[in-house]
C-alpha cells in the first residue's frame, strides 16, 4: 500500500492571511487590556502550537528558523499575538532539542500534537536562583509561589516552573518541574495592566501548596549556579523570543518609509532619518540572523561560550528594535503621538525587549564575569 505523503503547508503565507484579521483587533486587545482569544483560537485551528513539533510525533515539522521566521511575520501584525506564541514555542524548542538529542519527552510533545496543548513558562522570574517554596512531603513536595509574567497564563494547560529546595543536607538547589494549571492550589490573577504587550494575557500565576510528585521533577540542580542546561535553553529560546522585536522593529520601518515617500519633496531631512533609521534595523536584524546561525536548527554544540554570545546579541537586538521604532518616530513626526497610528503601540511593545531574560545591565555582568574567569 503506497503511503501518500501530506502537502507540505506554507506557513508563511498562512500567517499573513491569518495575520490580517490580527491586525484589525490589534488596536482593540491593545485598548482593553485584553487577551488575544480568537488570535489563539485561529493558531490553534491550524495546528500552529504544534508546529515546531517532528513529522514523526504528527507535527508539523517546521525547523526552528522558520518558526522565528513565522514569530517575525506575526509581530506585525499584532505583537501580543507573537511574543505569547513565542513563550509557548520556547518551550516546545527546548522539547524538540531534548528529543532530538536525548530521545526523551516524545510522549509530551505527541501530547501537545494531539490536544494543542498551551505551555506557559515562568522564568522570567526564576533564572539562577528562581523563587517560590518546596516543602517535602510524601511522594513529592509542596510547592507554593508567586510567578509574574506568565505569558498566556490565562489560557494555559501546563506551566513549566522551578522552585527553590533545602535539602536535608542543608544545600540549596532549584527543581525543575511541570504543572496543570487546572491543578488544586493554581490560581490566575487579573493583574497584567501595563504600557504594552497588553493582549499577552501575561497575568501572574499563584500557587499554593501544589502537590508535585517526586516524579515530576525534570532536573535538580545547585541554586544560583550556572547550570549546562541554560546552554541549550538560552540558545534555543532567544532566537524565538527576538523574533518578536524584529518584527516590530521592520513593521515600524515599514510604516516609516511608505510615509516618508510622502514627505520627501517637501522636507529634505527625511531621507538622512529613514538611512539613520535603516542602519539600526539592520543591527536588529542581522545580529537576530547570527542568533539563527548559533541556534542551527538544533544542530549545535552545547557550550558557554553560546549562552554568552546570545545573550550579548539579545541586549544589542534589544537596543537596536527600540531605537529603530524610535527613529520611526521622528521620520514621520507627530502623527506617531497618535493611538490611531500602529506605530504609538509599536513603540510601547518594543519597551518589553529590555525585560527578557537577561536585562541589559544583568547581562553585561554576566558575559563579563564569564570572560574574566575563562582560564
Amino acid at each position: 500500500m503506497e503511503i501518500l505523503e501530506q502537502p507540505k503547508i506554507d506557513y508563511s503565507k498562512l500567517i499573513h492571511e491569518l495575520g490580517k484579521s490580527f491586525a484589525e483587533r490589534a488596536k482593540v486587545h491593545d485598548e482593553e487590556g485584553s487577551f488575544v482569544h480568537r488570535n489563539y483560537e485561529s493558531l490553534k485551528a491550524h495546528n500552529l502550537f504544534s508546529v515546531m513539533i517532528p513529522k514523526e510525533l504528527n507535527g508539523g515539522g517546521a525547523t526552528h528558523s522558520e518558526v522565528c521566521e513565522l514569530i517575525k511575520i506575526m509581530a506585525g501584525y499584532c505583537a501580543s499575538t507573537a511574543l505569547a506564541f513565542a513563550m509557548h514555542q520556547h518551550l516546545i524548542a527546548a522539547s524538540v532539542w531534548k528529543y532530538k538529542h536525548k530521545g526523551v519527552g516524545e510522549a509530551m510533545l505527541k501530547n501537545v500534537v494531539k490536544h494543542q496543548l498551551v505551555l506557559v513558562s515562568t522564568g522570567a522570574r526564576d533564572w539562577l536562583g528562581s523563587n517560590g517554596e518546596m516543602k517535602k512531603v510524601d511522594d513529592g513536595y509542596l510547592f507554593s509561589a508567586k510567578k509574574h509574567f506568565a505569558s498566556q497564563s490565562v489560557v494555559g494547560d501546563i506551566a513549566v516552573t522551578s522552585a527553590p529546595f533545602l535539602n536535608e543536607q542543608g544545600e540549596w538547589k532549584v527543581l525543575h518541574f511541570p504543572v496543570k494549571l487546572n491543578t488544586e492550589g493554581v490560581s490566575t490573577l487579573d493583574d497584567w495592566d501595563v504600557m504594552g504587550m497588553r493582549g499577552t494575557g501575561s497575568q501572574s500565576l499563584v500557587f499554593e501548596e501544589v502537590f508535585v510528585p517526586e516524579t515530576a521533577i525534570a532536573l535538580e540542580r545547585d541554586r544560583d549556579i550556572f547550570h549546562p542546561v541554560w546552554n541549550v535553553v538560552l540558545t534555543v529560546a532567544m532566537p524565538l523570543i527576538m523574533s518578536v522585536y524584529v518584527g516590530i522593529a521592520e513593521k515600524a520601518m515599514e510604516i516609516a518609509v511608505t510615509k516618508g515617500k510622502t514627505y520627501q519633496r517637501n522636507q529634505e531631512h527625511i531621507k538622512y532619518i529613514i538611512g539613520k533609521l535603516y542602519n539600526k534595523f539592520i543591527q536588529a536584524e542581522m545580529q537576530w540572523r547570527a542568533m539563527l546561525e548559533i541556534a542551527n536548527d538544533f544542530e549545535f554544540t552545547i557550550d558557554q561560550d553560546n549562552s554568552v554570545d546570545i545573550l550579548s546579541l539579545k541586549s544589542n537586538i534589544a537596543d537596536a528594535c527600540i531605537e529603530t521604532v524610535s527613529e520611526a518616530m521622528d521620520a514621520i513626526g507627530g502623527q506617531s503621538f497618535y493611538k490611531s497610528v500602529a506605530l504609538e503601540r509599536l513603540f510601547r511593545d518594543v519597551q518589553a525587549a529590555k525585560f527578557h531574560p537577561l536585562p541589559k545591565w544583568n547581562q553585561y555582568a554576566f558575559t563579563g564575569e564569564k570572560l574574566l574567569n575563562n582560564s
